[in-house]
């Protein structure tokens, strides 16, 4: 509660919804925060970024597919207007069209709001071309460092990480 009054999101991993309530009621609920006037720009919002929720705003989430409830999850952390928002795994279990999807999303979401986004994501290959700046923690410990492009051409993470 208190981290969200200071403006930070924390979106994690194996989508944090509720399952018996629709989406527009999901939206609504993780607005608690804000002023409700406020509430339906930011929902407006939400369903401008993720297009797909727009249609699906009726149904209930625990019946959206994997992809959905991930837009769902990280629509939720939006809603509070976040200055910084923390991903954990948002491509885990999502086929490649839908983390592509996913990723412009971000990206969207980066360019229009300024958002610092914090990402921990397990298969960083799609991930890295869109960072400024990543980190590699091997067993609890910092063991690379640099920009999306310096990481992407490293031996070491091409080697550990993308298997060439």
């Amino acid at each position: 509660y208190d981290r969200a009054k200071k403006g930070i999101a924390l979106c994690r991993e194996r989508h944090p919804i509720f399952r018996e309530s629709d989406v527009l009621e999901n939206l609504k609920i993780s607005g608690y925060l804000i002023k409700r006037s406020e509430l339906r720009e930011r929902i407006d919002f939400v369903f401008d970024l993720f297009p797909a929720l727009t249609e699906l705003r009726r149904r209930k989430a625990g019946f959206l597919s994997g992809g959905e409830q991930q837009m769902l999850a990280i629509g939720m952390a939006l809603i509070i207007k976040p200055v910084l928002i923390l991903l954990d795994e948002p491509l885990l279990g999502l086929s490649p069209a839908i983390q592509s999807k996913l990723i412009q999303a971000i990206q969207n979401i980066q360019k229009e709001t300024g958002v610092t986004t914090i990402i921990s994501e397990q298969f960083a290959r799609p991930i890295l071309p869109m960072i400024d700046h990543g980190y590699v923690i091997e067993n609890g410990m910092l063991t690379l460092t640099g920009s999306g492009e310096e990481l992407m051409g490293n031996p070491e993470v091409r080697a550990a990480y993308f298997g060439v």
